[in-house]
């Protein structure tokens, strides 16, 4: 039988713009795993989005799913006669069509035949309604007097195989072969007649351009040329694109300009408005300097380009309006006249207002201060006001500006620039990857505010549950790891957590406090070296020893990292896990002290020179945490332990050499755990 496209595209209102990527990739991985749970092959499958449809074209799909062998297994060969009879009934034979299967468990009835694959028309409308089904979507709505439910009010359906219409109904749609072109440029009916003509005649007749790929490539384009043709360089933020992609079917990208007043305002307040709330890109001047202008993409190509650049423009001049607005009335009173107003907002019911959580973390930010070698003063300061600017007009409309705000307010009151700068650098950093703040005031502050959540909330029994992490505690810990590890502070966690905890009162799980917060951060460590391709043994050979410095911790991973790849790592794994083995099972505490006269084998008194040796070089390595050169040093150590394991008899009837060969592998042991349990990698 020849093979043929397949098509399938559901007509929607307009689809939410953030969602329709999502939409469009379970949408294609639905129908494309529906099709390989049921066998039919085919050679490529292409998504198709834009505002008001959904689509998946597939190219030579097979039109028969194929036969299949089954294979059930019914009663004993003992068992009563009508039990035999019902299993023949059940697969359609009779009892002397049924064949014997020897097991070890004896004889059996079993039924050997071929399943005869369906049409693939035939399993199309099933697999369709599944993967619509299975998209992610949080809440679907009902539209007119259908109980049918979708993310948004469905219009038309085409299902094409070949050029035939596939019978079918979904989402209570009859499937046809008409679509529809842009809603202003073509707004009729357009027949497909074969699947693969689906994208050319949309773009020919419709003037739509129906990959989104494509469309996001055009509009990069047609942004950038914008940005160029004003002398500057447009901005392309990558989810603006995805968003404004999703918006247009027909994009035209068109400049518009606003008043330079509006430059007085921060930067970041106008491109915030602007994105968030207009969806324009941005341009900027060769020194780095934001532009007078906004870059809008059209969903229509008009013949008066003009007349919708002055829309836009009267669309923009009010919020930029309200933004200097907001800018100049919140300058009227410095950030410091604020404080008493954060007695007034709850930052949690148990824990309270975020005045308190900024008195709690001056303290603490002081301290850490001190311990990474900053000003605490700054830090103090730094923290009383962290929140203020959480009290002001601009916050309150642009909440994505917290903290930056908060650093141009201090700057203008006459503020220190890096306690200004740590209002800003607190919230460092924002997701993976983003920056990290650069002045010991913004890295304590950063800091302390973390741990104070962390501290406060596993202190009231809410730690994070598998899905819930309304805090997102998970991400403060990763986030205070990363400041710690990647600006090399030397300090120990543990204590920073001791002095958040005694920034609060009367917590009612204050018991092993700290302890339980350290354990649940450097459990974080796990993903972040699990992203780095470092393995889970290397991780928990690390974890077992429950470092409490994390740039220590660091260290420990790379050079147990680095030691996996040396030729003796893994007989020296293997041999610690033994030791390790011999060791637990003698109980209690083995001395590491041998008496050299009772050394009476070659083996062991060569190991037990190699072990002296080895103590005084890695004694200091280990001090300054030079873990990587330590692990090579006793990576020399492989054929003395080998020697030792192959002539030497540890468990000898002589109590004496018996304890002293114990106290020679606790030796052994007792170095590698210097780094980490090694044993831990076999």
């Amino acid at each position: 039988m020849s093979q043929h496209d397949f098509l399938v595209e559901l007509g929607t209102e307009e689809l939410p713009p953030k969602a329709l990527k999502t939409l469009s990739d379970a949408f294609l991985s639905g129908i494309t795993s529906g099709l390989d749970a049921a066998g039919i092959t085919y050679t490529t499958a292409t998504p198709f989005a834009s505002p008001r449809r959904l689509a998946v074209l597939i190219s030579n799909i097979q039109p028969q799913q194929p036969d299949r062998s089954i294979e059930k297994r019914g009663p004993a060969t003992q068992a009563p006669e009508k039990a035999v009879q019902g299993f023949a009934g059940s697969c359609g034979v009779s009892t002397d069509q049924l064949e014997v299967m020897e097991t070890p468990k004896g004889s059996y009835y079993v039924y050997r035949g071929v399943e005869k694959g369906q049409s693939t028309a035939a399993l199309l409308p099933e697999i369709i309604s599944e993967s619509l089904h299975k998209l992610p979507i949080p809440k679907r709505m009902r539209w007119g007097s259908s109980r049918t439910e979708f993310v948004r009010p469905v219009k038309w359906l085409v299902m094409l195989l070949g050029d035939e219409v596939v019978d079918a109904e979904v989402l209570g749609l009859k499937a046809g072969r008409k679509t529809r072109g842009h809603r202003f440029h073509y707004n009729h009916e357009i027949e497909i007649m074969v699947p693969a003509d689906y994208q050319q005649t949309l773009l020919d007749t419709g003037k739509v351009i129906a990959d989104f790929a494509a469309r996001r490539e055009i509009i990069r384009e047609q942004v950038i040329r914008e940005g160029e043709r004003i002398g500057g360089t447009a901005q392309i933020d990558e989810d603006l694109l995805d968003e404004v992609t999703a918006l247009n079917e027909w994009p035209v990208a068109l400049t518009g300009r606003f008043e330079e007043r509006f430059l007085d305002v921060p930067a970041e307040a106008l491109i915030s408005s602007m994105k968030e709330n207009q969806k324009y890109f941005h341009a900027l001047d060769a020194e780095g300097k934001l532009m007078p202008y906004f870059i809008t993409l059209a969903n229509i190509e008009s013949k008066d380009p003009q007349q919708v650049i002055e829309g836009n423009e009267k669309v923009i001049r009010p919020r930029l309006a309200d933004a200097a607005f907001f800018f100049d009335t919140d300058k009227k009173q410095p950030l410091e006249a604020r404080i008493e107003k954060l007695k007034s907002v709850v930052f949690q019911q148990q824990l309270g207002t975020i005045y308190e959580k900024t008195q709690r973390i001056e303290g603490l930010a002081a301290a850490i201060a001190n311990l990474i070698g900053g000003d605490s003063q700054y830090a103090q300061r730094a923290a009383s006001l962290s929140k203020c600017d959480l009290m002001t007009d601009m916050v309150f409309e642009f909440t994505e500006l917290q903290g930056l705000m908060g650093y141009h307010y201090a700057l203008h009151d006459g503020e220190a620039e890096e306690v200004a700068q740590a209002l800003d650098e607190q919230y460092m950093p924002r997701f993976a990857g983003d920056n990290l703040p650069s002045t010991r005031t913004g890295i304590a502050l950063a800091i302390a505010d973390r741990l104070d959540t962390l501290t406060g909330l596993f202190g009231i029994n809410q730690p994070p549950t598998g899905s819930k992490d309304p805090f997102a505690l998970r991400r403060a810990a990763l986030g205070v790891l990363r400041i710690i590890v990647e600006h090399k502070l030397d300090i120990d966690l543990h204590e920073l957590l001791s002095i958040a905890v005694a920034q609060h009162k009367d917590l009612p799980a204050a018991d092993g406090l700290a302890d339980r917060v350290l354990d649940f951060m450097l459990d974080r460590f796990r993903a972040w070296y699990d992203d780095r391709g470092i393995s889970a043994e290397t991780f928990l050979a690390v974890h077992a020893l429950r470092p409490t410095s994390p740039l220590d911790f660091d260290r420990r991973i790379d050079a147990v990292n680095h030691f996996r790849n040396l030729p003796e790592a893994a007989a020296l794994a293997s041999a610690n896990k033994r030791v390790s083995n011999i060791l637990t099972k003698q109980g209690g505490d083995i001395s590491t002290d041998t008496n050299p006269s009772l050394l009476h084998e070659q083996a062991e008194r060569e190991l037990c020179e190699q072990l002296d040796a080895i103590e005084r070089e890695i004694t200091p390595l280990f001090e300054r945490g030079e873990y990587r050169n330590a692990l090579e040093r006793l990576a020399q150590l492989r054929q003395s332990v080998d020697n030792f394991f192959d002539q030497v008899m540890v468990m000898a009837d002589d109590e004496a050499l018996k304890l002293n060969r114990l106290a020679l592998l606790a030796r052994l042991r007792r170095l590698f755990l210097g780094v980490a349990d090694i044993s831990l990698l076999g």
